[in-house]
């Protein structure tokens, strides 16, 4: 959690009031008693058990060491425009890596009719800001939501989540994240209370039975031990991160040592992904359910650019042996609408976000990373909503 001050800001603004303003408003006080502001109301106890497992999906986060594949190649007579590899932080750098990546790509082609393979997070949001820049657009998918993968991602603002190790953090990498982190970033304010409430920022705790300060004992806050090592990037934007607040053990109810309280940005993502899916047809938007097994099969498509957003599928249709897969799996508990908050456990591999189509478990298994085995292993899931069930005994 970024632990930065923003006092700075509310100090100026105090410091531009008339000193007589001040005098005054300081005499109205002693005069006047204040009433109190309500207390932060106490979370709602959530319903913990595996019987109330509704469902448990799996999805495949696609990974680069060197982070994600953003270039144009030409390729069996077309111009081939790659734009997959985002590990974890697909939905969060969507904007800005559709936008700041991906279109200045496909502006120089010149096209102005471009096809999109791929239709999850990433693939979507190409296609709806080529539209924006005026462009026709037809999507080629195996899949549509909501079976697609990142379908079934947490629906966190992560723009860091395992998108590039730390020996590959370079500074121009650093640099171009930010300016997409940012631009996503707005872009997810613009959405803020839209039908369907596809973007919420919430509060949460992130407990520990030790003190924050104090590392792991497996020393990586990732479930395996053999992932790589992760740049601290949310460094380079603190003022997008309200800060987390420590609590006293009087202020929260958890069974823990140690908690604090922070604010998140969600995506409650099935309502997004159907706006964006019915945005890009309304707009003319087409789509075609194709699956290529070869990339020569992009010879007979009738456009002449096309946008390669097929995620984690570009490791077998254009032989791209740098993409990792990472294991992801939800378990969905039956939805609490008076449950607004998430519970991060440290050290114990345990985080929960409530959305409006239930209670997301998130566990990670110790062979999630470079693990492509999408069945699901209930077992863990059920461990997991042990777990979480321990916190409110």
């Amino acid at each position: 959690m970024n632990r930065r001050h923003w006092l700075g800001a509310a100090s100026a603004c105090a410091a531009a009031w008339p000193l007589a303003g001040r005098a005054q408003s300081a005499a109205t006080s002693a005069a006047t008693p204040a009433t109190p502001f309500a207390e932060t109301p106490r979370p709602a106890r959530m319903r913990v058990s595996s019987d109330r497992i509704v469902d448990i999906t799996v999805c495949t986060r696609p990974f680069r060491e060197q982070g994600p594949r953003i270039e144009a190649q030409r390729l069996h007579g077309k111009t081939v425009i790659h734009h997959y590899g985002h590990g974890g932080a697909g939905w969060s750098l969507s904007w800005g890596s559709a936008t700041l990546g991906a279109q200045p790509l496909i502006r120089e082609t010149g096209a102005r009719r471009i096809a999109v393979i791929g239709c999850g997070a990433i693939g979507l949001t190409t296609a709806r800001v080529a539209q924006r820049a005026g462009l026709k657009v037809r999507i080629y998918c195996r899949e549509r939501p909501p079976e697609v993968a990142s379908t079934f991602a947490t629906g966190m603002w992560s723009p860091d989540s395992r998108i590039v190790t730390e020996a590959h953090a370079t500074p121009a990498f650093n640099a171009g994240w930010e300016r997409m982190a940012r631009h996503s970033f707005r872009a997810w304010q613009d959405l803020l209370g839209m039908n369907g409430s596809p973007v919420e920022w919430r509060d949460g705790y992130v407990l520990s039975d030790t003190p924050f300060d104090q590392p792991l004992a497996n020393g990586n806050a990732h479930g395996s031990a053999t992932e790589p090592d992760y740049p601290d990037l949310l460094d380079l934007i603190p003022d997008l991160h309200p800060r987390s607040v420590a609590l006293a053990p009087s202020q929260h109810p958890f069974p823990v040592a140690h908690a604090r309280r922070f604010t998140q940005m969600t995506f409650n993502i099935r309502p997004y992904q159907r706006m964006l899916f019915e945005d890009f047809l309304r707009e003319g938007g087409e789509i075609v359910t194709r699956d290529f097994a070869q990339s020569r099969e992009l010879a007979a498509l009738p456009e002449r650019v096309i946008v390669n957003c097929t995620g984690y599928g570009a490791r077998a249709l254009f032989g791209d042996d740098s993409l990792i897969p990472v294991r992801g799996q939800i378990a969905r508990l039956v939805p609490q609408s008076e449950v607004d908050y998430m519970v991060a456990w440290r050290g114990h591999n345990l985080m929960v976000v409530p959305r409006r189509d239930g209670l997301l478990v998130q566990a990670q298994g110790e062979h999630d990373f470079n693990n492509a085995d999408r069945r699901v292993d209930r077992a863990m899931s059920e461990a997991a909503v042990a777990r979480l069930a321990e916190l409110f005994v």
